[in-house]
């Protein structure tokens, strides 16, 4: 945050948007369809490899598949089938192997985990009981039942985890064991976009008190006031993280922080992480399929270090948390904080790349019916974006409904990204949703885009 942001006690006098149809019939239906489609990405991620490649490690930064699959199925025993079906827990023998807060991701494959079939049975059999509960439970006078709330987190849940899977499956390797179509091309009038966007000065609502399925970081909203600035248009590519590149980027201590500095000479990071240099050009792998980098698609596997030296290069910042939020969802003529950048209407394939539909990111200036009042592309989907802001609370921040989901991780250690990324399902992607990771992180499907100060002559 900046020193001129300003933010309020209160929520009083925001304006933000709801859902227009929130009846608990509704809620049932949005919660079912989305357990479902949760659990179908969840077969597709853990059946496209054998029982070896699931138990087997890919990597130190990541959990086996089997026991991301496994740990789906307790965590909704625990919260669905025990806390709002008031049921036993199917297997409580298995509560402390796949606590994720016990054991860290190096540690897993120690732990007596559940074969690949079995883990099967077990997340089948949960599933099978908390359709139950979900058809059985009153979807009000709760705050876990209240508009399916417990049953959406679920969903959010399975859905983070798929994309951690996702995540797995780029670290693994061996031949290409996923397959999806290409984005479309970029179109016609992206060659002509403006490069950057001027967002105006002054209060907007920032976060939400309204949107049922926000998770607690979100929460509530409040008013945040922004002086001017301008933002990229679309976020920063290939091709211009290459000049970053050429001119030395990796070199010169001058663009760094002294701790990313620090971290790149001691890992001897020349690049983002799957790129290589090959002949007089690049390459990346990506997904068990090496091909030249694509010039004109946003740059993707960068940590916030790489985000933050490559904008000091440029002559330019990294937008703060608030800032990318008021680009993404205030709208000048109604005062108002839509849902997305395109409105209140749900994500659809013209607004945004989601959802493992497409095993990469869009071509920059892509999606322009999914384009901000103000005019910026690309705000949800493609890659996540990292902001300069660390991960704090909200003015008025309640830790629900448990305090491992946020409230650990507050403090400087983490920065926040902002959008979600090709791997993000819709159910877990809003424009309040809220990312965090360690400035380190590079595995993540994590790009940027930047912004500057107003000139004072302006």
């Amino acid at each position: 945050m900046t020193a001129t942001e300003r933010t309020s006690p209160a929520a009083r006098g925001t304006v933000e948007s709801v859902l227009p149809d929130t009846t608990p019939d509704t809620f049932r239906r949005r919660a079912a369809d989305a357990l479902t489609a949760a659990r179908d990405r969840t077969a597709l991620l853990t059946s496209c490899v054998d029982d070896p490649e699931l138990t087997e490690q890919h990597s130190p930064l990541m959990s086996p598949l089997v026991w991301d699959l496994a740990h789906i199925g307790n965590f909704e025993d625990q919260w669905l089938l025990r806390a709002v079906g008031g049921r036993e827990a199917l297997r409580p023998d298995v509560d402390a192997v796949y606590d994720a807060f016990e054991h860290p991701r190096a540690e897993r494959p120690s732990l007596p985990l559940l074969p690949p079939g079995e883990a099967r049975h077990y997340v089948a059999d949960v599933r099978t009981r908390a359709l139950d509960v979900l058809a059985d439970t009153r979807l009000e006078g709760g705050e876990l039942t209240d508009a399916a709330f417990a049953f959406g987190m679920i969903a959010q849940h399975e859905q983070q985890h798929d994309e951690t899977m996702l995540i797995t499956h780029q670290l693994r390797r061996g031949p290409a064991a996923l397959t999806a179509p290409a984005p479309p091309p970029a179109p016609a009038d992206a060659a002509s976009l403006p490069a950057e966007v001027l967002v105006p000065g002054g209060p907007f609502t920032m976060g939400t008190s309204a949107e049922p399925w926000a998770l607690d970081n979100e929460r509530p909203a409040h008013r945040r006031d922004v002086p001017a600035f301008l933002i990229d248009t679309v976020p920063v590519g290939n091709g211009a993280y290459l000049s970053f590149i050429e001119d030395g980027g990796y070199e010169e201590p001058r663009w760094w922080a002294p701790e990313g500095w620090a971290y790149i000479r001691e890992h001897g990071l020349r690049a983002p992480l799957f790129w290589r240099r090959e002949g007089s050009g690049w390459v990346r792998r990506r997904f068990g399929v090496t091909e030249p980098v694509p010039l004109g698609e946003p740059v993707l596997h960068v940590s916030w270090y790489e985000a933050d030296a490559y904008a000091r290069w440029a002559g330019r910042r990294l937008p703060t948390e608030a800032e990318w939020e008021k680009a993404a969802r205030h709208d000048p003529a109604t005062g108002r904080s839509r849902r997305y950048p395109w409105g209140d209407a749900d994500p659809g394939p013209d607004h945004a790349n989601l959802g493992q539909r497409h095993l990469r990111p869009a071509p920059l200036g892509s999606w322009p019916r999914g384009t901000s009042p103000l005019g910026v592309r690309q705000l949800i989907g493609d890659v996540w974006e990292w902001t300069a802001s660390d991960f704090l609370p909200y003015p008025g921040f309640r830790a629900f409904p448990y305090r491992e989901y946020s409230e650990v991780f507050f403090g400087p250690e983490h920065k926040v990204l902002r959008g979600g990324s090709f791997a993000v399902d819709p159910v877990a992607c809003r424009g309040t949703f809220r990312n965090w990771d360690l400035p380190v992180r590079r595995q993540i499907f994590a790009g940027f885009r930047t912004a500057r100060d107003l000139p004072e002559s302006a």
